[in-house]
């Protein structure tokens, strides 16, 4: 529960740093194909347009971080930095020009993660938890499609497609573990 609360504190304390600078942080996302927005790869998910922006993105990433926790603290750590910085980076060389901000990416690498699990680790606990997220988050798959401009559909797709090659990663990790031992 720490690191969930101080996920939920660090990003409240950054969109209130965003919200009382003049200009504020958003200039600070991932802008695409230029040296100043590749910075926005790692920070650009801790900041968010709105407080309705926020929110949104902090219940699910809550979550999905909880979810993720009943692996392991070291399974969340790494595959959140997996997934940061490969959907950050896909979105910088691949994404529209437009300083993308939020942790949609985050989010839906998690959840993707999350699902791809079960597919390439068939544990009964990874086939439970996939049912869980599918039976309350099902819909967030429409999320990867273009239907908003002001909607970085790209991190949402992008984080996505992060998530399941980490799941597929870590599930042929834990193979070749098996076949050592």
């Amino acid at each position: 529960m720490w690191l969930i609360a101080g996920l939920v504190v660090t990003m409240c304390l950054v969109h209130l740093v965003n919200i009382t600078t003049p200009g504020g942080l958003s200039g600070l996302g991932i802008v695409p194909r230029s040296v100043e927005g590749s910075f926005g790869i790692l920070i650009a998910p801790f900041i968010h347009a709105s407080a309705a922006h926020l929110v949104s993105n902090l219940v699910a990433l809550c979550f999905f971080t909880a979810i993720s926790l009943l692996r392991s603290v070291k399974f969340y750590l790494v595959s959140s930095a997996f997934i940061i910085i490969v959907s950050g980076c896909l979105v910088w060389l691949l994404g529209r020009s437009a300083s993308h901000v939020g942790a949609s990416g985050w989010v839906f690498g998690l959840w993707s993660l999350s699902l791809a699990m079960a597919w390439f680790d068939r544990r009964l606990i990874n086939m439970l938890l996939a049912l869980l997220v599918w039976l309350l988050y099902g819909g967030m798959v429409y999320g990867v499609l273009p239907t908003d401009s002001h909607v970085s559909y790209e991190a949402h797709f992008f984080g996505a497609v992060a998530g399941i090659l980490f799941a597929y990663i870590y599930s042929q990790l834990g193979v070749k573990q098996k076949n050592k031992g």
